[in-house]
């Protein structure tokens, strides 16, 4: 347990250092390209600083990652893949930064990225059945190509839901977890230390060493750019920095014991709450991706939170949650799912009602 203990520290601290060092520079770097988000400018009902702020937190982030992953990790070819995937989504985050993307074409880019880690083998094999005994076998069918000599085996089913994890991930915490200072970095690393701890149940099978590294890499990360990010923040994550936190995260779950259903009660608070925003727009007749003052931070805030009162109740409600989830066994798991839904849904309904009386 000390060898494993101290396989976690040494990443954690290493790459919460790297983050942090190298938020300042981020900062510097993000006036000089001019990606400052100025609200006199920037006119939106989902934006609520007062200031102008730059952003392009995830390079700092992504350097850290990088760094840490590179100096812990061997370089075979799921980490190769999955670094070349987090290279080009910080890419993405920050053209988004400078030149705000059409959300739909953002999200192309997305799967198209999603399929490095993909096509490399990084994918959720099985999911355990909530029901019965057993697990709901997602690489059957599966087919044989032979292309050029090599032969390939397609799994399609365990590809697109691998791919539609991955990529919602990033979007549901890109909509629901970023509304406020401090909430994104927080959350995500409350998210990865639940992975980690989980993970060292089976530490006892050396493949589950590389994701207990990789999850103290990510915490790391982002507590590292946390004190940047609180309120006052000096820098946001932006887009960059929500679509690594989704991304690492979505393939910890895959590469972890703790699966699917674990994150979704982990991140149950954004993950629900961004759920019911998109149905919310899709009934009134508005696309599903273009932002409004609708989410649950908005509505905690117009209720009277402070800024960093929303973000003490979205780490707290994070870490209840995980600690809630690594007592819980699959068909637990999902009634904990249908709770938070109706427990959320009616949250939602009540600060509604209230805004308007």
């Amino acid at each position: 347990m000390q060898n494993i203990l101290s396989l976690f520290i040494a990443p954690f601290l290493v790459s919460s250092v790297i983050s942090y060092l190298a938020t300042p520079y981020a900062i510097k770097f993000a006036y000089k390209i001019g990606i400052i988000d100025d609200p006199k400018r920037n006119i939106h009902p989902k934006v609520i600083h007062t200031y102008p702020t730059p952003r392009g937190g995830g390079l700092s982030i992504f350097f850290a990652l990088l760094i840490s992953t590179i100096i812990f990790l061997p370089a075979d070819k799921y980490i190769i893949s999955i670094l070349i995937g987090a290279t080009l989504l910080t890419i993405l985050g920050v053209v988004d930064d400078k030149f705000n993307l059409n959300p739909y074409h953002r999200i192309f880019l997305q799967i198209l990225i999603a399929l490095i880690p993909t096509l490399s083998g990084v994918g959720v094999a099985f999911l355990t059945n909530p029901f019965a005994s057993g697990t709901i076998d997602l690489t059957t069918p599966s087919y044989a190509l032979n292309l050029f000599g090599n032969l390939y085996i397609l799994r399609p089913v365990f590809s697109l839901f691998t791919l539609f994890w991955i990529v919602a991930l990033m979007n549901f915490l890109n909509m629901g977890a970023k509304g406020v200072d401090g909430q994104l970095p927080g959350v995500t690393a409350i998210a990865a230390l639940t992975i980690a701890v989980l993970s060292l149940r089976y530490s006892a099978d050396i493949a589950q060493w590389s994701v207990i590294i990789l999850a103290a890499i990510v915490a790391g990360a982002f507590l590292g750019f946390l004190p940047f990010n609180i309120f006052p923040q000096k820098i946001m994550p932006s887009f960059s920095g929500s679509l690594l936190a989704g991304y690492f995260l979505a393939i910890l779950s895959i590469l972890s014991t703790t699966k699917v259903g674990t994150l979704i009660v982990v991140l149950g608070v954004p993950l629900i709450d961004t759920s019911y925003t998109i149905i919310r727009r899709v009934l009134s007749g508005k696309s599903p991706v273009w932002g409004d003052r609708g989410h649950l931070h908005h509505k905690l805030l117009d209720q009277g939170f402070s800024k960093k009162q929303v973000s003490y109740f979205y780490w707290v409600a994070t870490a209840t949650l995980g600690l809630i989830a690594i007592n819980l066994n699959s068909s637990y798991k999902l009634y904990a799912i249908i709770g938070l839904i109706i427990l959320l849904g009616g949250f939602l309904l009540w600060l509604t009602y209230r805004s308007k009386h």
